[in-house]
């Protein structure tokens, strides 16, 4: 099961202003070559690494990662209209 981080807009302060920060969601799938199960985190997939029942190895773990990037309202001022 993906895990998914949602967008998040912050501001940072650079040379004392305020400028938005724009955090892209992220979508990150970790699963098992040997296997193909898919982990609900990376935990899980280092218990199984640890597990001396398996035959996982550290080399039998992917992880992907999607991300979606968008032009946001607050930076279409600065970049116009895509």
């Amino acid at each position: 099961m993906p895990i998914k981080d949602d967008s998040v807009i912050e501001y940072v302060e650079i040379n004392g202003e305020q400028v938005p920060k724009v955090v892209v969601p992220a979508e990150i799938t970790i699963t098992n070559t040997l296997t193909g199960k898919e982990y609900g985190s990376a935990e899980e997939a280092d218990a199984d690494v640890a597990d001396p029942a398996t035959d996982t190895q550290s080399h039998h773990i992917r992880q992907d990662v999607k991300v979606s990037v968008a032009i946001h309202k607050i930076l279409e001022g600065a970049v116009g209209k895509v």
